[in-house]
């Protein structure tokens, strides 16, 4: 494995386990095995390394999610908000078979991205991927053209909320569903069952 595998590989072990914030470059080196000037000659900075870890999935995920979204806004009939958000199901879950746990670390990843207000991280994903944003939006107005732009970012963004508390915790409520309930519950069962709920929220009548 190249050295600049190794460093993302650890980066996104601990980034996604104890956050961005919580992580030193330190303990990146030291999980890599790599000195800090291995990290400065392939990134530059944390923040550098950041992005290349998000990007490392979202260059996996985004032609997927594009294709997947464009079908949505280009079928005659008008989609429901379930089908919309049912669109991210299978590029979502191909992350597992890019890398062994994709689609949890990689929804972890996300939820850290606003957790740990990494306001850069969000800008740097919505300007280097704007067909995907653009796309949804578009899929989202034609399931629901009575929603203003407003109506739809606060929509949207109450959505990201609960997608992230339910992702950053989905290990501990795949426990609660086994201890409680006898249901064994995989990452792919949590996505289905948050969306039903997602897409009442945004299809919720306008006051």
């Amino acid at each position: 494995m190249s050295t600049k595998n190794k460093i993302l590989d650890a980066a996104e072990s601990l980034f996604a386990d104890k956050g961005f914030n919580g992580t030193s470059l330190r303990e990146i080196t030291s999980l890599a095995e790599v000195n800090l000037a291995a990290v400065n000659y392939h990134f530059g900075s944390k923040k550098e390394l950041i992005k290349a870890v998000m990007s490392r999935y979202m260059n996996e995920l985004s032609p997927n999610l594009q294709t997947s979204l464009l079908v949505i806004c280009q079928q005659d009939s008008k989609p429901t908000l379930n089908e919309v958000f049912s669109a991210f199901i299978d590029p979502l879950l191909s992350l597992n078979v890019f890398r062994e746990n994709g689609t949890s670390n990689f929804l972890q990843l996300l939820g850290r991205g606003y957790t740990d207000s990494q306001g850069f991280l969000r800008w740097f994903l919505t300007t280097q991927y704007p067909e995907v944003i653009t796309n949804f939006v578009t899929a989202v107005q034609r399931a629901y053209p009575e929603l203003s732009a407003e109506d739809i970012f606060w929509r949207l963004h109450f959505t990201m909320g609960t997608v992230i508390f339910t992702m950053s915790s989905s290990d501990a409520l795949m426990d609660i569903a086994m201890s409680d309930f006898e249901q064994k519950v995989d990452i792919a069962d949590v996505i289905r069952k948050v969306i039903p709920f997602v897409a009442s929220g945004v299809g919720a009548p306008l006051s």
